[in-house]
């Protein structure tokens, strides 16, 4: 064997060890992307799933205090073809029957005092900021509820504005509208409410 066929064959050995080099950079870099992208998915779902957990709790609050007052004012024809608040409630204080609620749309989320939840201490007042929801985390959330007649015969479908029944539905919702994604609902809840006429 002459130096010359070693030294093409050095030659030879460190160009393909520099193209093996590029190649498995090449193949590090691809895997690192695939693995920063399927954490920045898992964040995400995380996320998504806390953010879900929240909403979901904010909807069953609001659905709590609603179910919780009467089905009608007292005094008041159960049948009654508009619904929502009358012209002296202009507040969740102010409700007094489930029919009050219909078209209350709040952004972002209040509790029963008008206090942006995350900030309220439960009572009508604002707890310590230390302990206070983090500004920005739910501002773009709005708080949503439709108060509506069913069929009787078939809860799920609902009657026209003009007809009543002994059956009305409760829907809350929580969306968040964020610029450039548009109005995401982040949870839904639906509730029958039945009118039992007393006996005479």
């Amino acid at each position: 064997m002459t130096c010359r066929s070693i030294s093409k064959r050095r030659r030879g050995n460190s160009a393909f060890t520099m193209i093996e080099a590029v190649l498995a950079i090449t193949i590090m870099a691809l895997a690192g992307s695939i693995l920063l992208l399927g954490t920045t998915a898992s964040l995400e779902t995380s996320k998504n799933g806390m953010y879900g957990a929240i909403a979901r709790g904010m909807a069953q609050q609001l659905m709590d205090e609603i179910v919780g007052s009467r089905y009608c004012e007292l005094g008041a024809d159960p049948y009654q073809v508009t619904l929502g608040p009358g012209s002296d409630e202009t507040t969740r204080l102010m409700y007094d029957d489930s029919d009050d609620y219909n078209g209350l749309r709040t952004k972002p989320p209040k509790d029963y005092y008008s206090i942006a939840l995350g900030k309220d201490d439960g009572l009508g007042g604002q707890r310590n900021s230390l302990f206070q929801i983090p500004t920005g985390l739910i501002d773009n959330w709005q708080q949503e509820v439709d108060v509506y007649y069913v069929s009787e015969s078939n809860l799920s479908t609902k009657l026209p504005a003009n007809q009543t029944s002994d059956y009305r539905v409760v829907e809350v919702r929580i969306t968040s509208n964020n610029p450039g994604q548009g109005t995401k609902v982040l949870a839904t809840l639906k509730r029958v409410l039945s009118y039992v006429p007393t006996m005479q």
